[in-house]
C-alpha cells in the first residue's frame, strides 16, 4: 500500500479548513498549522454566501456553484452554522439595480422584485424602506469561525493534526518545497498550502513568490445578543446587516472601513447608529463589540488558487474566502492529491499577473 502524501496546511480560517477537511477525507495525511483556529480575516467577516453583482459572467457561476457545495458539506457536517436566510438589497441606484437584476436573471439566479408591502411583510422591523428592493431567495450567512472549527474538528477526527504555532519560513529539498518552519519546529510534507489570507504575501515573497494583494479594512459592529429584528440578509443604501445564530445584529457600510489614523471606534459608533436608526423598537439594543478586518483581494479581484511556480508550494488566496471556501477545498484536494486539475481553476491561477 502506497504511502498516504503529507500536506501541510498553512491557515486556519475558512479557506484552509476547508483545504484541510476535504484532503483529510480524501485520505491525505494532514497537518494544520495556525496561531488560531478561524484565521484573521475569518474573524472579521460579515459572512455573506453569493454570487451577487461586480462579477464576470464565468466567475459567477464559480461562486454559485460554490454555494452549493455549501449545501452538499451540510450534509457532511452536521451542525453547520448555515442559514439560507436570503436576502434584500436596494444598496445601488436604480439604474444599475435594474441592470443587475436582468443580467443575473439572464444567468439563472432566483431574482424578484418586492414591492414596499413585500419587504415589509419580510422583514417587519425595518424602518425607512424604499418603494421597491430586489429579493435573492437563494443567498445565504455562515457563522465562520464556528465553521472553521467543526471542519478541523472532524478533519482531527479522521486523522489531520492541528499544530498551534506561527510559520516562519520554507524548507527545500532540490528544487522542491517539502515542509515549513514553524515555532513549533520544522513539518517536512509532500505538499504544503498556503492559506493565511494577507499573511500570505511575506511568506510567499520568502521563496521569490509575488503574490498582488491588496487588503482593504472592513469594518464590522456587533450588538450584544438581542431579540429577533431580521430574518434575512438587508443590503440597505450604505448598511448591509443580518442577525448571527447567537442573536447578534452585525452590520458593516458598503464593506467599507476606516482607514488607518482614523478614529476607529468613532466610525464604529456613528455605523452602529445608521442601525439603530433603520430599524423599530431598537431602544435597548446596544454595540458590544466592533471589528477591523483586512480582507485578502486580487488586484483583479479574482482568486489566485494553485501552484504558483514553486514545486510543492500551492497558493489559496481571495477574497470570498466565506463564499468559495467548500468548492475551493474540494478542487484544491483533488489537484494537490490526483494533479487532476479542473478547468475552472484556469481563470484563477497566480500566472495570470504575469
Amino acid at each position: 500500500m502506497a504511502a498516504k502524501q503529507h500536506v501541510v496546511v498553512v491557515g486556519s480560517g475558512i479557506v484552509g479548513a476547508s483545504i484541510a477537511w476535504h484532503l483529510a477525507r480524501d485520505g491525505a495525511a494532514v497537518t494544520v498549522i495556525a496561531e488560531d483556529v478561524g484565521g484573521v480575516a475569518t474573524r472579521h467577516s460579515f459572512a455573506w454566501i453569493n454570487a451577487s453583482w461586480g462579477n464576470p459572467q464565468f466567475y459567477f457561476h464559480f461562486r454559485r456553484r460554490s454555494m452549493a457545495e455549501w449545501k452538499r458539506l451540510a450534509h457532511e457536517i452536521p451542525g453547520l452554522p448555515l442559514s439560507w436566510c436570503g436576502g434584500i438589497c436596494w444598496d445601488l441606484p436604480p439604474d444599475r439595480l435594474e441592470a443587475f437584476a436582468v443580467e443575473h436573471a439572464s444567468w439563472g439566479y432566483g431574482v424578484e422584485w418586492l414591492d414596499r408591502a413585500a419587504i415589509t411583510a419580510r422583514e417587519p422591523y425595518l424602518r425607512q424602506l424604499p418603494d421597491s428592493a430586489l429579493l435573492v431567495a437563494e443567498e445565504g450567512a455562515v457563522e465562520p469561525v464556528a465553521a472553521a472549527r467543526l471542519l478541523l474538528a472532524d478533519a482531527e477526527a479522521r486523522g489531520a493534526k492541528f499544530v498551534n504555532a506561527a510559520v516562519d519560513g520554507f524548507i527545500r529539498s532540490g528544487e522542491r518545497i517539502s515542509g515549513v518552519v514553524s515555532s513549533a519546529g520544522i513539518v517536512e510534507a509532500d505538499h504544503v498550502v498556503l492559506a493565511t489570507g494577507a499573511g500570505s504575501v511575506p511568506l510567499a515573497a520568502s521563496v521569490g513568490v509575488t503574490l498582488p494583494l491588496e487588503a482593504p479594512p472592513g469594518l464590522i459592529v456587533h450588538s450584544r445578543p438581542f431579540e429577533k429584528r431580521l430574518n434575512g440578509l438587508v443590503m440597505a443604501t450604505s448598511l448591509h446587516m443580518r442577525q448571527t445564530t447567537d442573536s447578534r445584529i452585525i452590520a458593516g457600510s458598503d464593506f467599507g472601513g476606516p482607514e488607518a489614523g482614523t478614529d476607529q471606534y468613532a466610525t464604529a459608533v456613528a455605523l452602529f447608529a445608521k442601525v439603530k436608526e433603520s430599524l423599530t423598537e431598537s431602544g435597548q439594543l446596544s454595540m458590544e463589540f466592533f471589528t477591523v478586518g483586512y480582507r485578502p483581494t486580487p488586484k483583479d479581484g479574482l482568486p489566485i488558487i494553485g501552484n504558483c511556480g514553486q514545486n510543492g508550494l500551492y497558493i489559496a488566496v481571495m477574497h470570498s474566502g466565506v463564499t468559495l471556501a467548500p468548492l475551493v477545498g474540494l478542487l484544491a484536494s483533488k489537484e494537490i492529491l490526483s494533479g487532476d486539475a479542473d478547468p475552472s481553476l484556469a481563470s484563477f491561477r497566480l500566472g495570470r499577473f504575469r
